[in-house]
């Protein structure tokens, strides 16, 4: 374990990651032979893999609903752009913490605590995220995460021998984003054969992929030569995959929660897709990615 106050290096003989404070966020994943399996935040697409709190995607107008009130709110909310507290760390995993603050209650007016653990066990990288209601009402929020993996990964085969094998059948469909990054209502066909889906960069334009109500928990991504990453996760109801055509990422998003949908207005109690969490509770996310071969 090592660290400069603001990236805390973590690390098995199996797998190395690499946080910074500034938005609790993964900025490398490396495996045992040194591959860095991580995008590394290039011109194309300046980010890693942010953390989504406290909405995922994007609402109307970059307006926050709540009654008769309105807050600017910008897309994927603001955790990712705030610096978290580490208040936890050790050879193998630390933790971070983001509270409400007077900055945060002019556009979110609640009481949070949102924690960020990472945790390394041998090739396995488990992400938990924390939500905590210190507050005497209801909290609503969305959580999501956004890491975005090398595409193609390292090891010599090109894009297009890139594969997706979903733990179970999906039979869709799957959504995209309008111009304004909402969710357009026209469902589309989820092109896959069984559980696999070939990727190649047509599938992204003009915008990521959306599945609403995924019946996978778990998938693997990989390709001949290449490592393969497991990618799992609990407590999220929704999944989305994207990329920027000419970029070399793959973001693969487990979320709780999701943007507005084109053609409606509504507020943060009646967003679709919105988790309420009761004064004085906690609810848990997780996800993890494991090399495994």
């Amino acid at each position: 374990m090592s660290g400069s106050g603001d990236r805390i290096s973590l690390g098995t003989p199996k797998l190395k990651a690499m946080v910074k404070a500034e938005g609790a966020e993964l900025t490398s994943l490396k495996d045992g032979e040194g591959r860095e399996l991580l995008w590394q935040a290039e011109a194309a697409w300046p980010r890693h893999s942010p953390v989504l709190f406290p909405i995922v995607g994007r609402v109307k107008d970059d307006r926050l609903r709540l009654g008769e009130a309105s807050f600017p709110m910008g897309q994927h909310g603001f955790a990712r752009d705030s610096r978290f507290t580490l208040v936890e760390q050790d050879a193998t995993g630390c933790r971070f913490l983001l509270a409400d603050s007077e900055a945060t209650r002019a556009i979110y007016p609640f009481a949070f605590r949102f924690e960020v653990a990472y945790a390394l066990h041998g090739a396995t990288l488990a992400v938990t995220y924390s939500v905590t209601n210190p507050g005497e009402g209801t909290l609503p929020f969305s959580v999501g995460a956004h890491p975005a993996f090398r595409w193609p990964l390292p090891g010599g085969a090109g894009k297009l021998a890139h594969r997706i094998e979903f733990e179970q059948e999906e039979a869709g469909p799957f959504f995209r984003l309008n111009e304004a990054g909402l969710i357009d209502q026209a469902p589309h066909a989820l092109p896959t054969h069984g559980r696999t889906l070939g990727l190649r960069e047509d599938l992204f334009r003009p915008s990521a992929m959306i599945l609403l109500n995924p019946a996978s928990r778990r998938l693997h991504y990989g390709a001949p030569g290449a490592p393969v990453l497991e990618v799992a996760w609990q407590g999220f109801g929704q999944f989305g995959l994207w990329m920027k055509p000419g970029a070399d990422f793959l973001c693969i998003e487990p979320w709780a929660g999701y943007a507005d949908i084109a053609g409606y207005e509504v507020d943060l109690w009646s967003k679709p897709g919105i988790e309420m969490l009761n004064a004085g509770e906690t609810r848990r996310f997780t996800w993890r990615v494991s090399v495994t071969e």
